[in-house]
């Protein structure tokens, strides 16, 4: 019994001695017991049956990391998210052992992808399920833009009798013919193109601006491409942004811009918030230099009309950063997510990852073999589940022999999943997001 107590000393005093260094990163399958979190929702019902048999699945329903639970900011090495929750390099330095990000969604610039890799840890998106989705919303807010749909029904709501064609005229006025329109795109990405197609059917001429494309793209959609972003707003009389928002084209649309765009032109943002200066479009609106406007994305989330610059501004639709969702895109989302993180515990990262955004900072940081980075463009990127409430755990260890006793031990303290801790090696701070470098130019709003 001394002999017991002697040891338990020795172990003591060897954790006091060994607490705050963190093991070297290991790559290669992890065990088939690490501890997944779901940040900011709480249905895992659709990832729980891909992870369970291999993965711990839990979810915090968070809005920032203050509310995750200690265990999961110690334990998790597999993040899912929204877009609802921002990890900047602040928040995933309380991440002790996290080795990879999927964002359920296109857009990723909620994450610092740059600090998560000099962190050793891989983030990945979902870019391709709400493609159509996001692009039939794109579309169908230009025409109801030009066709005056929603001010048409409003009248019709407040009581206004369109009788006479004189009525007539008054109640639809502004209501313009498409055949003819130039519709000018901001990013020919994947939802770019999509709505490019959309738009051709319905007699749009169709222009855009991508510096990205290689020459040729342009001949093989029967589009005109543009040089620069000035020949797209002079000789757009509707634009349509679909690009990614970074540190470089934030605020891309802004009074300057809006002074190039043609008198009376539209603008529909289905992309991030980010790209469009409230302040300029609300002035702009109201001074009729653009003629209506139509955002799913906003400056600022949650949107309210009773707050912001925007909530005085004439000729505006507005709608709650749902372009992306249908039933079917949101549950292909969440499965590929969670097929993404069952390829990083079972496989290597990040070479086992389908969409890695970072990849190229995770190859160029100490810990990874170098590799050369993209150049950035200055204007472009251009079951049930478990919560962690403030001070009760729960979790679910599907799969394996021993579950029972796998929840018990959760509940009660550790989680045993044995993965070696990611060490995060020194770091200098990080300017914010790359442009192209994140990869998809197309951000369904989602996300």
């Amino acid at each position: 019994m001394a002999l017991m107590d002697k040891h338990k000393v020795k172990r003591q005093r060897l954790d006091r001695i060994c607490e705050g260094i963190r093991p070297p990163i290991l790559n290669g399958p992890m065990h088939p017991r690490p501890l997944v979190a779901l940040l900011d929702g709480r249905d895992c019902t659709v990832e729980m049956p891909i992870l369970k048999d291999v993965a711990t699945v839990a979810f915090c329903d968070a809005q920032s990391t203050q509310e995750i639970h200690e265990k999961v900011l110690n334990e998790a090495v597999g993040a899912l998210l929204y877009h609802t929750i921002t990890l900047s390099r602040d928040d995933l330095d309380k991440f002790k052992g996290l080795r990879v990000i999927v964002r359920i969604g296109s857009g990723f610039d909620n994450v610092d992808i740059k600090a998560a890799a000099e962190l050793g840890i891989a983030v990945c998106n979902v870019p391709a399920t709400s493609v159509e989705e996001t692009a039939d919303t794109s579309l169908c807010l230009i025409l109801n833009l030009y066709r005056r749909v929603t001010w048409m029904h409003q009248a019709l709501r407040e009581g206004t009798r369109a009788s006479s064609v004189e009525q007539i005229r008054e109640v639809a006025g502004g209501a313009a013919r498409i055949r003819g329109e130039t519709l000018g795109i901001i990013g020919l990405g994947r939802v770019g193109q999509a709505v490019a197609l959309r738009a051709k059917a319905f007699g749009f001429g169709v222009i855009f601006y991508d510096p990205y494309l290689p020459d040729g793209v342009e001949r093989s959609l029967g589009l005109q491409r543009m040089a620069t972003l000035q020949d797209l707003l002079i000789h757009s009389d509707c634009v349509s942004l679909h690009c990614s928002l970074n540190e470089h084209n934030h605020h891309l649309i802004n009074d300057f811009t809006i002074k190039q765009m043609r008198q009376g032109a539209f603008l529909v943002n289905t992309s991030r918030g980010g790209l469009v200066d409230e302040k300029a479009l609300a002035q702009a609106l109201k001074e009729g230099r653009i003629r209506g406007a139509a955002l799913d994305v906003h400056e600022t989330e949650p949107f309210s009309f009773s707050t912001g610059p925007l909530k005085d501004a004439p000729n505006l639709i507005c709608t709650p950063h749902t372009s992306w969702y249908s039933e079917q895109a949101s549950i292909e989302a969440r499965e590929e997510a969670a097929r993404e993180v069952r390829r990083a515990i079972t496989g290597r990262i990040p070479d086992s990852l389908k969409n890695c955004v970072n990849k190229e900072y995770l190859m160029a940081a100490s810990q990874w073999p170098s590799m050369e980075a993209t150049g950035v463009h200055p204007e472009l990127n251009g079951a049930a589940a478990y919560r962690f409430p403030a001070g009760l755990i729960s979790g679910v260890a599907g799969g394996l022999a021993g579950a029972g006793a796998g929840v018990e031990a959760l509940v009660a303290g550790s989680l045993a999943h044995g993965i070696t801790p990611v060490s995060h090696p020194p770091h200098s701070s990080s300017p914010g997001q790359p442009s192209k470098a994140e990869a998809d130019r197309d951000i369904p709003s989602d996300q």
